[in-house]
């Protein structure tokens, strides 16, 4: 295997990167700040902020100080600089995010799609109605726009030989879409958005190696390897959800039958319940989102029996699920995100923590943290926008590694 060797640009690169990452923590932040949270010299942090006042990234905030001594300037990053936009596609809906340079959010926009349409015409005028309403709310125009990434589901840059939802038709026609966007734009699935903002946002600022799993009309994990995002061979890595839960086990979605996604996602976690009490009202609730609301304002006690069985089966399937993730990965940290996850993860993460530690082998999850994500909002929109803001960095030759390898 060729070893790829970093040059000097790649950590200078690096520490520009890690000067960011401080400096969207602390929101403002001296020079001696910074190099105190990163662990980086003075000498390497005055070299950093110098590029990023150069390329109008950052921006001096104010002066402080006392008597004795030089007064300090602080340092904020510049969400004057440009605007980023964050597009989620999912299976119902397109929502795109509008951020400042500094990411944070100035206005949306979401835009309904019918899940059984197939064209990607279809999708892709979703996609770019949801940027232009965006726009027009954060009273911005595209000259004002630095990049604008898409999150497309599925991630798979090949034609399925099962069925596949709808969104994943524009990834075999992104030349298409970046003409009808016509901006720079950068795709990559949900997956690796949720991890990224994760990273820059959530809990990945204070651990290196971790899991994101995402609960909703799909279910996946976006994982973190000493920092890193793990992406495999082609930007596949993480299609959890489609690995085999049960043998034989219920039909996926995806064609295969007995994945966890038809276990933990939110159609399966109804047809737990529609098996345990078919005659539930909420067994035959037809929109996925207004069944997992519905299920969650129920669960308040007094909750009707066969409810509080649907969560505690949900929390079985999912907890010896996670309970594999350990196995492989052992990370240091997982968080459960996504509507379902807001939803529910108040019921379910306490028995999903029992669950993983009877189940996860040896000590796989002996010192294992779980939590609901603290990123909210839009994690989707926030790390694809994330991903598209690195990018615009990489075009300004700021960074120079770990610039995403998707399109």
């Amino acid at each position: 295997m060729a070893v790829t060797r970093r040059t000097s640009r790649d950590i200078r690169s690096e520490s520009r990167l890690d000067v960011l990452h401080a400096l969207l923590a602390a929101g403002e932040a001296s020079r001696g700040d910074l190099a105190a949270s990163t662990g980086l010299s003075n000498a390497t942090v005055a070299t950093v902020v110098s590029d990023l006042l150069e390329e109008g990234i950052a921006t001096e905030a104010r002066r402080t100080g006392g008597r004795i001594g030089r007064p300090t300037t602080t340092l904020r990053l510049n969400g004057n600089r440009g605007r980023i936009v964050g597009v989620d596609v999912a299976e119902t809906y397109v929502r795109a995010t509008v951020f400042d340079a500094a990411l944070d959010e100035l206005a949306s926009a979401e835009v309904a799609i019918d899940e059984h349409h197939d064209e990607y015409d279809y999708v892709i005028d979703g996609i770019v109605r949801a940027l232009d309403t965006s726009l027009d709310s954060a009273h911005a125009t595209r000259d004002d726009v630095l990049g604008v990434g898409i999150s497309l589901p599925g991630g798979m840059q090949r034609r399925a030989e099962v069925a596949v939802v709808v969104p994943n038709a524009p990834w075999l026609h992104v030349d298409r879409l970046r003409e009808r966007i016509g901006l720079p734009m950068v795709v990559d699935n949900p997956l690796k958005a949720m991890a990224t903002a994760e990273l820059w946002f959530g809990e990945g600022r204070r651990h290196k190696s971790m899991i994101t799993v995402n609960l909703g009309t799909g279910v996946g994990a976006g994982i973190v390897l000493e920092g890193t995002i793990l992406r495999g061979a082609q930007n596949g890595a993480g299609e959890w959800g489609h690995s085999l839960l049960a043998l034989d086990g219920r039909r996926c979605r995806c064609g295969r039958s007995g994945c966890v996604e038809a276990y933990v996602g939110a159609a399966g976690i109804q047809q737990t319940l529609a098996a345990i009490a078919p005659d539930h009202p909420l067994a035959s609730v037809p929109m996925q989102r207004e069944f997992i609301g519905a299920l969650a304002a129920a669960l308040e006690p007094p909750a009707h029996p066969a409810l509080t069985e649907t969560l505690e089966l949900t929390a079985r399937y999912l907890g010896s699920a996670i309970a594999d993730l350990c196995a492989i990965v052992n990370p240091e940290m997982i968080t459960l995100t996504g509507w379902t996850a807001w939803a529910l993860g108040d019921h379910l993460v306490p028995a999903v923590r029992r669950r993983v530690l009877e189940e996860a082998p040896g000590d796989s999850a002996a010192d294992l943290a779980i939590e609901v994500s603290t990123v909210r909002g839009n994690s989707v929109a926030t790390g694809i926008a994330t991903i598209a803001l690195e990018r615009f960095l990489g075009d300004v030759g700021l960074v120079t590694t770990r610039v995403p390898t998707a399109i």
